[in-house]
This record gives C-alpha cells, sequence and structure tokens, in this order.
C-alpha cells in the first residue's frame, strides 16, 4: 500500500493491477474532500484521475474481452481496499474519541509526534501510513490496542505463498482458517 501513500502518487506512471486500480480510485475520492481545503492536492488527484481512465481504457473496454477471472480479480480487490478504508475509517474515530477524551486536538497530537498540522491530517484520514513508532506512542498515550493501530492486511502475492507453502509442508500442524489468510483483516 505504501506506493499509494500520497508522496509517493506522482511517482506512478501505470496502474498495473485491479488492486492498483482501486486503491487509486478510493483515493481520487478521498481527495476530493481534502482538494477543496487545499489547492496543493489538484495535480495529485489529476495525476490520479489520468492513471484511472489510462487503467480503464486499457482493461476494461469491449464487453467480450473481459474475463471471468479478470471479474473476479475486480471484485476481490474492491472487497480489500474496503476493508482497508473501513480500516483506516474505525482508526480515525478511535483516535479522535481518545483525543477529545484528553481534551486534545489533532494539532496537539501532532506536536506531541512532531508532525506538520496537514502531515497530521494525511496520517489520520489514512493518506499516508503512520510510523510504527508514531503508532506506539498513540497506543501508549491513549491506551489503544495495537491490532485497532495496525492493519493486519496481507498482500496478496505473499497469502498466496504462505497457503501454497503450508499446503506442501509434510509435517505441517498448524491449525488455520479460512479467514486466516483470506486477504480481509
Amino acid at each position: 500500500m505504501e506506493k499509494f501513500s500520497i508522496q509517493n502518487i506522482q511517482k506512478l506512471t501505470t496502474l498495473t493491477s485491479e488492486l492498483d486500480f482501486e486503491r487509486a480510485s478510493s483515493l481520487f475520492l478521498k481527495l476530493r474532500v481534502l482538494e477543496k481545503q487545499d489547492e496543493s492536492y489538484k495535480p495529485i488527484r489529476n495525476h490520479l484521475r489520468n492513471l484511472i481512465k489510462d487503467y480503464e481504457q486499457k482493461n476494461w473496454t469491449g464487453e467480450k474481452s473481459i474475463t471471468d477471472n479478470q471479474i473476479k480479480e475486480s471484485d476481490s480487490a474492491e472487497a480489500l481496499v474496503q476493508a482497508e478504508n473501513h480500516f483506516h475509517q474505525k482508526r480515525k474515530k478511535l483516535i479522535k474519541s481518545k483525543l477529545k477524551e484528553a481534551g486534545l486536538s489533532q494539532t496537539d497530537l501532532a506536536k506531541i509526534l512532531e508532525h506538520r498540522k496537514a502531515y497530521m491530517s494525511e496520517l489520520i484520514n489514512g493518506l499516508r501510513p503512520f510510523s510504527k513508532e508514531d503508532l506506539i506512542i498513540i497506543n501508549r498515550l491513549f491506551k489503544i490496542k495495537l491490532e485497532d493501530l495496525i492493519p493486519t492486511f496481507i498482500n496478496q502475492d505473499k497469502a498466496f505463498h504462505i497457503k501454497k507453502t503450508l499446503e506442501s509442508l509434510t509435517h505441517n500442524k498448524l491449525k488455520l482458517t479460512k479467514r486466516d489468510f483470506d486477504l480481509q483483516p
């Protein structure tokens, strides 16, 4: 997901998968609100628009060329991005409620973590990843469980590799549920 951090968007030259497409589309919508408050997001949003349009033209034109596998991949990517967005919204709500309980503002948290106000907003809104240190500080300050602060999503390729490797191990005694390596948290 790092490549879809706000600081990396302009470096992207193409979207290479349905997951990239879904993440770009989601970020494009998130930036719509921020762009109204800060014009500096406009070039990033325009770049995303072009990437999305190019991907759609290459991969989703002509009904006859769309495969069942492509639709399945699209559905899977959409579900993962929805889960990621749900996680970010839940974390944002939790942090904001803990700030309110403590009589602090998001700007105060930015000062504590030594971040600029705008940078803190991007972290809270899931546009940038929090550093491990930031999350540990938030955990200790507000007693928020780490599993509510750290996304537990597993990269699709890594999950596939783990599943296949476990299946090939003859002395494997691990008892995993389908959800353990499903791409949901």
